[in-house]
Order: C-alpha cells, then sequence, then structure tokens
C-alpha cells in the first residue's frame, strides 16, 4: 500500500462494551461491518417483500463482489443492531459510515477470511500492515475490523471508495493503490477475486 499501518484490535462482544470503547476515542470515524439503511421503499425489516436491495448493493453486484442480501435471515437481525449502534454512536458525535471487509478484501487482493487466516494474514502484512495482525492468537473478525477501520481511515480523509446514494445509505471500501495494481497484474491475479467458498446468498423474503 507504500505506507506503514499499525493495526491494533480487541475483541468486544456486546454493544456496551463498543460504546464504552467509543468513549475512549472521541470523535473518532467508525466503520461498521452490516447494512445500516433500508433499501428506499421498504418501510422495516418485518414486513416480507421487495424491496430487498439499495443502490450501494447493486453497485457490489456489479463489481462482482459477492455479498448477502440485508433481508436474508440472519441478516435482518445484523441490520437492526447495526442501525442502532450507528445511531448510539452519532449521538456522541462519532462520524459513522457502514463498510464490507469482503468487498475491501476483494478490491485489495487480498483472500477472504475463507481461504485461510494466515492467507490472508500474510497479504495484510505483505501491504504494509503491522501490530495485532502479526499475531498468531488473532481471530478471523479481528481481521476483517481491520479492513473496516482502513475504510474508515481513508473515508475520513476522503480517499475511500464510496458506493451507494447517501439519501439511502453508502458503503465505503478501500481500492487498490497503483503499486498494488501493478503488483496484482504481475502475479496474474484479478483485482476482484470471486472469494470461492462464499455460500450462495439464498432467495431474500
Amino acid at each position: 500500500m507504500g505506507e506503514d499501518l499499525v493495526a491494533a484490535t480487541q475483541v468486544l462482544r456486546s454493544d456496551g462494551e463498543i460504546l464504552e470503547w467509543a468513549e475512549s476515542a472521541p470523535g473518532a470515524p467508525v466503520a461498521i461491518d452490516a447494512p445500516l439503511s433500508l433499501p428506499r421503499g421498504r418501510a422495516s425489516l418485518e414486513v416480507r417483500g421487495p424491496p430487498h436491495f439499495r443502490a450501494c448493493d447493486l453497485e457490489l453486484r456489479a463489481r462482482g463482489i459477492p455479498f448477502f442480501p440485508l433481508t436474508l435471515g440472519p441478516m435482518r437481525m445484523l441490520t437492526a443492531r447495526g442501525i442502532a449502534l450507528r445511531k448510539s454512536l452519532e449521538r456522541e458525535a462519532h462520524p459513522v459510515i457502514e463498510s464490507y471487509p469482503g468487498g475491501v478484501q476483494d478490491l485489495l487482493g487480498w483472500p477472504r477470511k475463507g481461504r485461510g487466516i494466515e492467507r490472508l494474514r500474510r497479504a495484510m502484512r505483505r501491504d504494509g500492515f503491522s501490530g495485532s495482525v502479526v499475531a498468531v492468537s488473532i481471530t478471523h473478525d479481528e481481521l476483517d475490523s481491520v479492513a473496516c477501520a482502513l475504510a474508515a481511515l481513508r473515508w475520513a480523509e476522503g480517499r475511500a471508495i464510496v458506493l451507494g446514494d447517501p439519501d439511502e445509505g453508502q458503503i465505503a471500501l478501500v481500492g487498490p493503490s497503483a503499486e498494488i495494481q501493478r503488483r496484482v497484474r504481475s502475479r496474474g491475479r484479478r483485482a476482484m477475486p470471486s472469494a470461492p467458498g462464499l455460500p450462495r446468498p439464498r432467495r431474500p423474503t
């Protein structure tokens, strides 16, 4: 990535723990790995039926990035939690953006965690990360959080790839630098791998 990036991670399980952590970093931008809005025209998660996709979701699909629709089974609970957490963080003056670690990993040419945590760690170290990512004990959720933190940093700097309609909901991703693009091409790899092994989404309801 052409720069040194030090990552520090901590496992927090409850919303209360997350909000307590946020108090230690007043005003820091936060990226949440969860849908933070509903598709335009959809009144709630409880009412079944379309629409299932936001503009940002359709832009992910157009880029070949696999994802689960927010109206799919357990994604409903994740979406409701994400929306509530965003409101709590914004009340404390934290800028909040939705992100998607799988999308960040695809765009940067990193293997997704499903292909092995160690492969993902190696890719992140190769591209300038140090700190938590070198810890053997790091979890796949922590590696995903590092990808989201990078998206939050780039978003705050005005350097993120932002998908979607600001009036409906946006997703912040990180694209490859010119250096990484050259590296990916020299290895004969695609810039956006298809993430083999990701379960095929079922029909949303």
